[in-house]
């Protein structure tokens, strides 16, 4: 997360659109985030350059030797007039087709439009984006462009049409951190919005598995085939795609597609799910997939989602999914039969259950994590429950930093879960044996199972406490003569 000066400086680029008339906040990130990944270009050319020199390599870059104004550290220094020229009538269709036209990147960028209205306020922004990468310099962080863009995305404060709204990143870590992708991985989010999942995925394995770029195989399977994401917003599958363009990722598989429809035929090709599906999204149920409504007969896009996870991974792969609450124990049969088909056909590992406040100021809804493996022939036993009560954060609209925080808490007990076997319901996380669910009618809220402890509190005995009352009484009554004593004497 970025502090202090460089988030001032996000917010003074931000004013700047503003201010020159650009007011969508999408908008303004789209038209940010393309010259992001313009100055990210020129950076990237650089380094490579001069490892070439030092090298004594020769070196062909993606930049034409014959148009170096398309470089942003040559038109950068232009004038307001010649750079608003060169910007628009060249880099931009250079950046858009850039790697061919076949290239993922140029399938998000054909339809990009670069909207910015005028030459000064071109030269405003461009200024301020060489201050912010100045001072992300000196920040000294691996990757404060990422949390750059993170800060960046944190100001989409309004849901989407689809019920989509933004997941807080520190929860996005947290699952992929109680996930552990591997470098052989192969990760889908099925709702990809901005990337997040996959984004956090690819830091993680960065930190923890920083030899696999050591190894041929590996390090192109990160680069060409781990990293999928489906979504039907053109703008937010662009912004998705250069987050993680932008977080090292040469050719995300991030494409156009209504998860749901008959148009996604993926069966069985991920090993691992990561996700926040749409919890109340408008849906063309005519156009929804008929093996997902075999398995739960429903409009209800968080139920249809849960089908569809179980179909995209393969055998032995993992999920873990934020559903609202509601999936947890409603009542009706479709309800049922995905909760049952979860636990009685493949393997229902953890339920976590969040504060109602995780996703304000977006909305109020009561959510909870879901972790299963696909086995197709049972092996669920016992269910881990834990009941987050904080996440680091105040529980307002204000989202402001607090101490109480359980996501360490929660990473280390579900690392090591043998010894929560002998926790009791009273504590904040405990197992419960399948049998007890199936009992209860497949129902996976906490609640149902949670014992709460009640302190035995002894009180005195009525007649005592009348005697105090009275006791009191006479005192209130003796006072108030003394005073009326001191009145009347003067």
């Amino acid at each position: 997360m970025i502090t202090g000066e460089l988030k001032n400086k996000v917010d003074k680029v931000w004013e700047t659109f503003w201010t020159g008339g650009i007011t969508n906040p999408l908008t303004v990130i789209e038209q940010f985030t393309y010259l992001l990944y313009i100055k990210t270009l020129d950076e990237n050319e650089k380094k490579k350059e001069a490892d070439a020199e030092l090298l004594g390599l020769p070196f062909d870059g993606i930049f034409p030797k014959d148009q170096p104004e398309l470089r942003w550290s040559i038109f950068s220094n232009m004038g307001p007039d010649e750079m608003y020229k060169v910007v628009s009538e060249q880099v931009f269709p250079f950046i858009k087709g850039l790697g061919g036209k076949q290239s993922t990147y140029a399938k998000f960028m054909k339809d990009a439009i670069f909207v910015i209205p005028t030459p000064s306020l071109l030269a405003r922004v461009v200024a301020g984006i060489n201050g912010l990468f100045a001072a992300s310099h000196s920040d000294g962080k691996k990757d404060t462009l990422g949390d750059l863009y993170e800060y960046l995305l944190s100001k989409l404060s309004t849901a989407g049409t689809n019920g989509q709204f933004r997941t807080p990143r520190h929860i996005i870590d947290m699952m992929v951190r109680l996930m552990k992708p591997t470098p052989e991985d192969i990760i889908v989010d099925p709702a990809a919005g901005s990337a997040g999942f996959l984004v956090a995925s690819g830091e993680y394995l960065k930190e923890s598995h920083h030899d696999m770029f050591f190894i041929q195989g590996l390090k192109e399977h990160f680069n060409q085939n781990m990293f999928h994401g489906f979504e039907m917003d053109g703008t937010m599958l662009r912004i998705g795609a250069m987050n993680m363009m932008l977080h090292g990722v040469d050719n995300p598989n991030i494409t156009y597609r209504d998860s749901l429809s008959e148009q996604n035929k993926d069966t069985e090709q991920y090993t691992l799910v990561l996700a926040n599906p749409p919890f109340k999204g408008s849906l063309d149920y005519e156009s929804v997939s008929d093996d997902l409504l075999k398995v739960t007969k429903t409009k209800k896009t968080e139920l249809l989602f849960l089908a569809l996870f179980l179909r995209l991974l393969k055998k032995g792969g993992r999920c873990a999914s934020i559903v609202p609450d509601g999936v947890l124990f409603g009542s009706s049969n479709a309800h049922k039969s995905i909760r049952k088909e979860i636990v009685d056909n493949h393997k229902l590992e953890a339920i976590i259950s969040m504060p109602s406040g995780v996703f304000k100021p977006y909305a109020g809804v009561s959510t909870a994590i879901m972790i299963f493996t696909k086995t197709g022939a049972g092996g669920t036993d016992n269910v881990w429950f834990y009941d987050m009560k904080a996440d680091g954060y105040s529980l307002d609209d204000k989202r402001n930093p607090v101490e109480a925080n359980d996501i360490p808490d929660i990473l280390t007990r579900f690392s090591n879960l043998d010894a929560e076997k002998e926790r009791k319901r009273t504590e904040q996380s405990f197992f419960v044996p399948v049998e007890e669910i199936r009992e209860n009618g497949y129902d996976l809220s906490i609640n149902k199972y949670k014992e709460i402890e009640y302190e035995e509190v002894e009180y005195e005995k009525p007649e005592e406490i009348i005697a105090e009352i009275k006791s009191i009484e006479e005192q209130i009554i003796i006072g108030i003569k003394e005073l009326e004593e001191l009145i009347n004497g003067k």
